[in-house]
């Protein structure tokens, strides 16, 4: 699936219908989530036609689309799903049992309930919500795509406005020529990467460099009174100042991903716990104003799109061997240089990285003398053809 996102500009009644459609969308999905609790055992198709008998219960309800109905449940036996899946993988700590949504902030139609217009610059939504029309802003140009591509069509709001995102079923693949390099990536927080030949990134720690504004902010709101259009209106503003910051990482993290893709055949990166990184109090916002997930979701789908191998590799003892011989050289967070008895010396995420790399090969298995044909994996698990990727890769080894 590709998704395409467009500005959506209306009139404030319009806005106002979309925030209705928005509240059934969250009482529909925790309906069905009551009535999973309540009949244990239910399966998500049971879910898809309760909608039907909410509709039939509740005026209101009836008047969404049938399929962003069921879209609502859709959302409810995922989470489900999702729950009986952390069970049975037996993932330490809280398993995520669903939770009553408090807040909605999107509502998705399949393809019914919806129309687009010739011109592909406007939407209008035909349900009993009457939202009507809405004007598409963006760049993205859809008369590439068939209207019957378009499996869905999806409403959010966001803190400066409103957007239609367009789910569209294609194949985006680009044709590249091999660059014969190999790359391990080591996330830091001093620098957003170290790579194995030795060039870092810096971090641009977008959250570090707008806190003094967000206090601001958030001091705003806290002297506003509760409940009144000014607190909602500062409220507003702090949201908007937090989607720049998490925009700002985004477009970081994208720029990142495609660069290194692009220039490499294999990229190596350490698999790390994000989740239980975080747990550490002193560390915690520094680490998630790096975005190290989010960089490596996008190293994977640019993978898949160019072609390249993307590996994973297990962080363990990445910084405490050494890259020359094998060692262990035991190190505190402190220690930012790696010193061997065998009288190397290097940065230690420069160690951490050309670890990380030799790790990756390792698991591929790659014979460097092998000349041909190498049959990989991508990100994805596809299997995919390399033409002389060993020889090139065997010449950038020696």
């Amino acid at each position: 699936m590709i998704v395409f996102e467009f500005k959506a500009k209306g009139t404030l009644r319009q806005y106002q219908q979309i925030d209705e459609a928005l509240r059934i969308t969250k009482f529909i999905r925790n309906k069905c989530l009551r009535f999973w609790m309540d009949n244990r055992g239910v399966k998500p198709y049971d879910l898809n036609k309760y909608t039907a008998v909410i509709a039939n219960e509740f005026d209101f309800a009836d008047k969404l689309n049938s399929s962003a109905r069921q879209a609502a449940a859709e959302r409810t036996a995922f989470a489900i799903k999702r729950f009986f899946d952390n069970c049975k993988a037996k993932i330490a700590g809280k398993k995520g049992y669903p939770k009553f949504q408090k807040d909605n902030r999107s509502v998705e139609y399949k393809l019914s309930g919806w129309k687009l217009s010739d011109d592909r610059k406007y939407i209008k939504f035909t349900d009993k919500c009457n939202i009507g029309q809405l004007k598409l802003i963006g760049t993205r140009d859809l008369h590439f795509y068939q209207i019957k591509q378009i499996k869905r069509v999806r409403i959010v709001k966001r803190s400066d406005g409103y957007y239609v995102q367009f789910c569209v079923d294609a194949e985006r693949n680009i044709d590249t020529q091999p660059t014969g390099k190999t790359i391990g990536l080591d996330v830091g927080l001093n620098h957003f990467y170290t790579d194995s030949l030795g060039n870092t990134v810096e971090n641009p720690r977008y959250l570090r460099k707008s806190e003094k504004a967000l206090k601001r902010l958030q001091k705003q709101v806290s002297r506003k009174k509760k409940g009144s259009n000014n607190r909602k209106k500062a409220i507003n503003r702090l949201g908007r100042k937090h989607l720049k910051v998490s925009r700002q990482r985004k477009d970081n993290a994208i720029k990142q991903a495609l660069c290194v893709i692009k220039s490499n055949d294999l990229v190596a990166y350490e698999k790390l716990q994000v989740k239980n990184m975080v747990k550490n109090s002193k560390l915690a916002k520094s680490i998630s104003d790096v975005s190290w997930s989010l960089f490596t979701q996008w190293l994977e789908y640019f993978g898949k799109i160019y072609g390249r191998v993307v590996i994973p590799v297990d962080p363990k003892f990445t910084s405490q061997n050494c890259s020359s011989c094998g060692e262990v050289v035991k190190k505190s967070l402190s220690v930012r240089t790696h010193i061997c008895k065998c009288g190397s010396i290097l940065d230690r995420d420069l160690n951490a990285s050309i670890n990380i790399l030799n790790k990756a090969l390792k698991q591929t298995n790659l014979d460097m003398s092998t000349v041909g044909r190498t049959e990989t994996f991508n990100a994805c698990g596809e299997m995919t053809l390399y033409p002389d990727l060993a020889t090139s890769l065997g010449k950038v080894a020696q």
